[in-house]
């Protein structure tokens, strides 16, 4: 994992994880450095990665008062009770669904639960987060924010897009991908990531694009892509996003084409991996 400061206000968390045949997926966690310091999502739950740690270099751990969860998939909790316990003053901002979704791993201690819908408002101290449905997303608990004093979207999965280089993905800027392959990139991840878009209604889909657009937000911090700074870009990225419905959906590999990958694979350890 990485840290990297935008301006005073923001610290990014990045990592990525590789997809065979798909490319590196970027999986960002946040910091907002608020009067309450509000952290968002928590990483990746694998067994190398140390979110406590990586966070510990952007903020004190226990002065963390939010941990807003934009949604339960184990890609965005994987620090959550370590931080929780390193932070015992913090709560959990989450959806009646979201909390109910994480009780079928482990459950979130409820006195420490902040329910927060669609629409509903957080006071952080210093400025105000509005929180809202994005576009496309693939957890019907999903929530992100607006944040009105640093002009910042967080927009959970929506406008994701997996990456041919993985220091890209994991620390760099969305500015730096050219325009064509970042259109490709969010097009095939909304086909991906948010299927039912492939179904939907333009005009109704195209009104739950309409508020992002009203925020005229000067960066979005997406879980799965690196940060976007400029109107430009996000312009740019608006209008690809326009373009989901009516996609085809992603197939994935069938048994077939398991067979076939796993017939080149050699286990480490192996006497030709090790010839």
């Amino acid at each position: 994992m990485t840290t990297r400061s935008l301006g005073r206000d923001i610290t990014v968390l990045g990592d990525a994880l590789e997809a065979p045949g798909v490319g590196f997926i970027p999986v960002n966690a946040f910091v907002l450095h608020a009067r309450e310091p509000v952290v968002v999502d928590t990483g990746l739950g694998l067994p190398d990665r140390d979110f406590l740690r990586t966070l510990s270099e952007a903020v004190d751990p226990a002065e963390v008062r939010w941990i807003w969860l934009t949604h339960p998939d184990r890609d965005h909790t994987g620090g959550i009770f370590a931080l929780l316990e390193a932070a015992p003053e913090a709560r959990v901002v989450t959806t009646f669904l979201g909390a109910g979704e994480m009780t079928t791993e482990r459950p979130l201690p409820m006195d420490r639960v902040y329910f927060l819908n669609p629409g509903q408002r957080l006071d952080v101290g210093d400025r105000t987060l509005t929180a809202f449905r994005p576009p496309l997303f693939d957890n019907p608990a999903t929530v992100g924010f607006y944040d009105d004093r640093s002009r910042a979207c967080f927009s959970s999965d929506c406008f994701g897009a997996p990456l041919p280089d993985g220091d890209l993905a994991a620390g760099g800027d969305a500015g730096a991908v050219g325009p064509e392959d970042l259109r490709a990139a969010q097009l095939f991840w909304a086909s991906l990531d948010s299927p039912w878009v492939t179904v939907a209604d333009r005009e109704k889909f195209l009104a739950t694009v309409r508020p992002v657009r009203e925020m005229d937000p000067e960066l979005v911090l997406s879980t799965h892509l690196p940060p976007a700074a400029g109107i430009g870009l996000i312009a740019r990225m608006l209008d690809t996003v326009s373009l989901a419905p009516g996609l085809e959906p992603f197939v994935g590999p069938d048994q077939e084409a398991l067979e076939r990958m796993l017939a080149g694979f050699e286990p480490a350890g192996s006497a030709r991996a090790t010839a």
